[in-house]
């Protein structure tokens, strides 16, 4: 097969589903072929097709799961109009909670709520982890063996995130007055999600000299290589956080 037949047949397959798709998962559609593209081969086709839309309205973006069609930040407003129903709202605590564990991964429920300075509900972890954000990856070698929870691939997608080390830096958000605009800048503002993230963690206070660098941090898929006997510091959040919903829209993926 040609390099524009490739294109074609990856480009066919990324719009006929609502996942993101994997290079190896790709690879599986010609697996019956006598003269098979190599991974190599589906990686320059699949660059290809993200210089061929780079100004188009919809856009091939790497996530943590893979490649996708989505719509482009600057045209999710309108796009938006499409539907009907109303958007997912997320209480303040919840997505200071999300935040916490996304900079401070892996952590227990009650390391997080030496953090916030209050309980974290048994709602907003079950919620997490029904939205597939977060999950169980280890115990704590401690009385108890308390559940250490951290990110997922789900969370990175949502997200539109490839990578954990994507995060912005806490070093880049210090300014506060810039979390809405500047925080979730690699996630394009077509996610108020990450405004709502970021509004999380502008509560948080992650100035402790021993906070861990994010490039440290493992990856989703890397969660069960975590060693879940490492002790961690822990940073105390600004009590006067409010319970306050937080509006958030999903990033729209594009399907036919």
């Amino acid at each position: 097969m040609n390099q524009e037949g490739l294109e074609k047949v990856l480009e066919a397959a990324l719009m006929a589903v609502n996942e993101p798709l994997s290079v190896t998962r790709l690879l599986t559609l010609f697996e019956k072929d006598p003269a098979a593209p190599s991974r190599d081969a589906i990686r320059a086709a699949l660059n290809a097709l993200q210089a061929r839309y780079q100004e188009r309205g919809i856009e091939l973006k790497e996530v943590a799961s893979g490649f996708r069609f989505q719509v482009r930040a600057d045209c999710a407003a309108w796009i938006n109009r499409l539907f009907d129903e109303k958007p997912q709202r997320y209480s303040r605590a919840l997505m200071e909670t999300l935040a916490i564990i996304a900079y401070r991964q892996p952590l227990t429920r009650g390391e997080i709520e030496d953090i916030r300075g209050v309980s974290v509900s048994a709602t907003i972890i079950r919620t997490l982890q029904e939205r597939e954000w977060v999950r169980v990856v280890g115990q704590r070698d401690v009385p108890g063996r308390p559940e250490l929870l951290a990110t997922t691939k789900e969370f990175l997608d949502y997200f539109n995130l490839k990578r954990l080390a994507e995060l912005p830096s806490l070093a880049a958000i210090k300014d506060f007055d810039q979390l809405d605009s500047d925080l979730f800048a690699g996630v394009e503002a077509a996610s108020p999600a990450g405004q709502a993230v970021a509004a999380g963690v502008a509560a948080v206070d992650f100035s402790a000299p021993d906070a861990a660098p994010l490039d440290q941090v493992p990856d989703a898929e890397d969660a069960d290589a975590i060693d879940t006997t490492e002790d961690q510091s822990l940073e105390e959040l600004d009590s006067a956080a409010k319970e306050e919903d937080a509006a958030t829209d999903n990033v729209i993926p594009f399907s036919v």
